[in-house]
Parts: C-alpha cells; sequence; structure tokens
C-alpha cells in the first residue's frame, strides 16, 4: 500500500508564523517529544520519502507504529492552527465564546452567561453568522428558561422565537442563492458563454426566477452579493457587457462598504474583482484594468485574505487577467518576457494546489501569447498541454476552441502530413459534441481547402474566402464568442497582407 502523505501536504501548507507557533506550543511540553523529531524530518523533505524517515530513525523506538506517531502528529498541527486562528475569524471566536458559555452555565454563572451571549450576538449579527446566532438564540433561551424558574419574568419568549425564525428564514434566503448560483456557475464552468438557445434557455431559467429578479429579495448583505454576483454571471455568459459590469461592480461596492462581509467571502470580493477587470477590458480601458490587477495583486498582505485558499485565486486571476491584457494590445514580447515566467514560477510553488480549471486556462492564454510572437514551438507546447491534460466536461468551450488552434500553430509550422489526420480527429471530435455550433463547422471546412491548395497561386484567395466566411458566421450574437477564444480573423488578416500577426493586432487599438 502506498504510504499516506496528508500529513507531509499538511506540514507543507504550513507558513512560517504556523510552524514557529507549533515549535512555541511544543516546547511547552515536557519529556522526550517523537512527534518534533518526525515533524523536522518530513519539514526538510522536498517530496514524501517514508523509506528514508524509517532508515534515518531506525535506532527509535517510535518509528516501529509511523502510522500512529504520523496521526498523533497531525492532530497536534491541527490543534495547534486552531490556537493559532483562535482569534482571527469570527468562526473561531463564536465556537470559542459558545464553550465558555457552556462552561459558565455548568457553574450556575447565569449572569456571565448572558454577558457573553450579547458580545458574541453582535459577532454573529456584524458577520451575519446565522448558524453561530442560533446557538447563540437557543442558549438565550435556555437562560430565560432558568430566570422563570427562579421567578424572574422580565424577558419576553416570543421575542427570542420571532430572532430564530427570522435567522431560519435568512438562512433559507441564502440556500436558495446558494444554488442558483451553483446552476449558473456549473454552466459557465462546463461550457462558458451561451451559444445556442438551449443554453439560452438554462441562463434565462436563472435570470428570471423571482429572487433574482425581483426587487428587495435578498434578506441578508451576503444574500445581495450573491444576487448580484448571478447576474453578473448570466449578464457575462449572455455577452451582455454592461449589465456585466454593473452587477460586478455592485458586489464590489457592498463589500467594501460592508469589510466584515468581505473577510467573510474574501473570495467573492476577488471573484467580482476580476470580473470588473475583464469588463474593462472589454470596454478597451487599459488604465483601469492595470489598476485593478494591481488592487487584486496587493490584497495579498491584507487582513483577510491570507489563507492558501485565497492566496491561489490572487495568483491565478491578476496574472491571468494581465496576459490576456497582453494577448488583446498585442503586447506578446511582454508576455513572453514578464508575465509567462512569473506564471510558470506560481504554477510551480502552488504545485497540485492550483484548481483544473486555471490551470487549462493559464496553458492556453500562454500559448496565445507565444503564437502571437511567433514562437509556434511553444505555442504548441502548452496547447498540447490543454488538449492532454483537460478533465471530461470541464470547460469544454476552451478545450474544443484549442483544437482548432491547434490546427492553426501546425499550419504555420508547415507540419501538412499531420494536419491531415489532425483535421479529421477534430472533425469527429466536433460532430461528437452535438451542439451544431457553426463558427467551428465553417472554420473547418475552409481550413481544409486550405491544406488542398497550400501549395498553389490561389491560396491568398483562399485565405480571403476564408475571412469572408467567418466573418458572415460571426454576425450571429452566439457566434460572436469565437472572437473571445482566438482572433482567427486577425490571423487570416495577417496571411491576407502578409504581415505579423502582432502587426495586424496593435493596428486594430
Amino acid at each position: 500500500m502506498k504510504p499516506s502523505t496528508e500529513l507531509f501536504q499538511l506540514v507543507k501548507s504550513l507558513s512560517k508564523s504556523e510552524k514557529r507557533y507549533f515549535k512555541l506550543s511544543s516546547s511547552l511540553q515536557s519529556g522526550e517529544k517523537n512527534y518534533m523529531k518526525l515533524f523536522d524530518a518530513i519539514e526538510c523533505q522536498d517530496d514524501y520519502d517514508e523509506p528514508a524517515l524509517k532508515n534515518k530513525f531506525s535506532k527509535e523506538t517510535f518509528i516501529n507504529h509511523l502510522p500512529s506517531e504520523k496521526n498523533h502528529l497531525y492532530n497536534l498541527i491541527l490543534k495547534s492552527l486552531r490556537g493559532f486562528y483562535a482569534d482571527k475569524s469570527a468562526a473561531a471566536i463564536l465556537q470559542e465564546q459558545i464553550r465558555n458559555i457552556e462552561l459558565l452555565f455548568n457553574k450556575a454563572l447565569y449572569k456571565e452567561c448572558s454577558k457573553i451571549i450579547r458580545k458574541a450576538k453582535k459577532i454573529a449579527y456584524d458577520y451575519e453568522k446565522y448558524y453561530f446566532l442560533l446557538d447563540l438564540i437557543d442558549w438565550e433561551k435556555t437562560l430565560v428558561e432558568e430566570e422563570y424558574s427562579r421567578g424572574e419574568f422580565g424577558k419576553d419568549l416570543n421575542k427570542l422565537v420571532e430572532e430564530e425564525s427570522e435567522c431560519l428564514e435568512k438562512l433559507r434566503n441564502l440556500a436558495e442563492y446558494q444554488m442558483l448560483y451553483s446552476k449558473i456557475n456549473y454552466s459557465f464552468r462546463t461550457g462558458g458563454y451561451t451559444r445556442n438557445d438551449a443554453d439560452q434557455v438554462i441562463v434565462d431559467e436563472i435570470a428570471n426566477h423571482h429572487l433574482i429578479k425581483g426587487k428587495n429579495t435578498a434578506l441578508s448583505t451576503k444574500a445581495a452579493t450573491a444576487c448580484y454576483y448571478i447576474k453578473g454571471l448570466c449578464a457575462t455568459t449572455e455577452r451582455n457587457l454592461d449589465e456585466s459590469y454593473t452587477n460586478f461592480r455592485k458586489v464590489v461596492t457592498i463589500m467594501e462598504n460592508n469589510p466584515m462581509i468581505m473577510r467573510e467571502l474574501p473570495k467573492r470580493y476577488v471573484k467580482a474583482l476580476n470580473n470588473v477587470t475583464f469588463a474593462y477590458m472589454d470596454y478597451n480601458d487599459w488604465d483601469s484594468c492595470y489598476a485593478l490587477i494591481e488592487k487584486m495583486k496587493g490584497l495579498i498582505n491584507k487582513v483577510g485574505f491570507e489563507s492558501i485558499d485565497v492566496q491561489l485565486i490572487l495568483f491565478t486571476f491578476p496574472h491571468n487577467a494581465e496576459l490576456l491584457l497582453c494577448i488583446d494590445r498585442g503586447d506578446f514580447k511582454k508576455a513572453s518576457e514578464e508575465v509567462i515566467p512569473k506564471i510558470i514560477k506560481g504554477i510551480e510553488k502552488y504545485d497540485d494546489k492550483i484548481n483544473n480549471e486555471e490551470v487549462m486556462n493559464f496553458y492556453y492564454n500562454i500559448s496565445r501569447a507565444y503564437f502571437g510572437g511567433g514562437d509556434y514551438k511553444n505555442a504548441l507546447k502548452y496547447i498540447n498541454l490543454v488538449l492532454n491534460d483537460s478533465i471530461s466536461g470541464l470547460r469544454e468551450d476552451v478545450y474544443n476552441f484549442a483544437k482548432l488552434v491547434n490546427l492553426v500553430i501546425h499550419f504555420e509550422l508547415g507540419n501538412y502530413d499531420l494536419l491531415d489526420y489532425t483535421i479529421k480527429s477534430t472533425k469527429r471530435s466536433v460532430a461528437k459534441n452535438q451542439k451544431n455550433y457553426m463558427f467551428e463547422a465553417v472554420f473547418l471546412k475552409e481550413f481544409r481547402k486550405l491544406l488542398k491548395n497550400k501549395n498553389t497561386d490561389d491560396l491568398h484567395a483562399k485565405y480571403v474566402d476564408f475571412k469572408k466566411e467567418l466573418t458572415e458566421v460571426l454576425k450571429d450574437p452566439y457566434e460572436q464568442t469565437a472572437n473571445k477564444y482566438f482572433d482567427f480573423i486577425s490571423w487570416l488578416e495577417s496571411k491576407i497582407d502578409n504581415i505579423p500577426f502582432e502587426q495586424v493586432v496593435k493596428s486594430k487599438l
């Protein structure tokens, strides 16, 4: 059986401050600490090597029951992390306060209980932690009943029941928004933009839901951010730029006006900023775009954004946006010399922690950047990473356009013999997709004509016809989405005018 690597992953995920806290708390304990020997040894490893650990501690008794020692160390680290973050999040503070309430109640210190409940409820309301609020109200009801038993009738139990009902209603409201978010997010994560009537039906169903279309339907600040975020995603899938910008901008504004909620939902804030960045990109508002990219990068040292989970998107989002900005502006030299090296370094740093979608987007856009600069070998390298490492059902839109870009790269490299097979494979894949997108069908038809005429004098005419056919298809609002994935028209124009692709892109700015 392959040795478990969970402990190794946990140790490697610790920051310097977390390690220091763990070691300091461990130093307060007396006696021999075998778990610290194990911790130090694992900390020094680049890759988990259990045989090396067994060899290193072969003369130690504890190595004979290594699995239990690993489990003990794992739990000690988690306990240390709980202590380290005890006062760093609302949830941790409330959990601690509820434990204190229980301890004080068991000692019949009821006034002290009430005092802590009042403080804890304020925190729960400020951060909209309704599950904790239900616990606190329950304790408050218990205290009221205790006062009744002692002949004290100053508090109204009915008010607490009403407060509890309001709390449950807000939780139900949040849950409904979460379901709607999951639906639109799933639609976008799998297929991207709407490109036919069937896709549109799914988006319309969500956009016309009473919680999204109605007024004052969000019962809390968190629910309001969810509502506008869903509206923004619906508008994005439909390519409604103004609606998308307006709604994501509202999410950003709400959170910046409610810093406690921002700390509770840092990823939603960063995602909203990222979507506003894309809107500025579509508006060709480069200065605002760069400003938001720097703003996202600057969050990395802010309170509430320290977790690795959030740090990941603070790496992926701004760097992908910066890369796309270079592609849109035709600044392929900056992309290859400055942006891509930072991205590759970040991917190596975070290794398997970055989600598959972000890695896929990075590789796809890196390929586009190298293509724009005329480095077709590197463009092919990264487009192959997209095609070979894709996961079924994940961003099928990116995967399908990667196949078309793959054909263009091979064409530029002169791999005509390979293209004959590749285009057949791509055509089968598109047919299997069964969504009948016109752009892909016309592209493959016209691209095959290029192959048949690659060494003839009328190749120029084929490029012109190719551009004419694609331009006609792109008049369809559903098909215009193709422009988001690759500038096929500029590529054809570069062939027609016999000038670099980069020059064509820059000429359109």
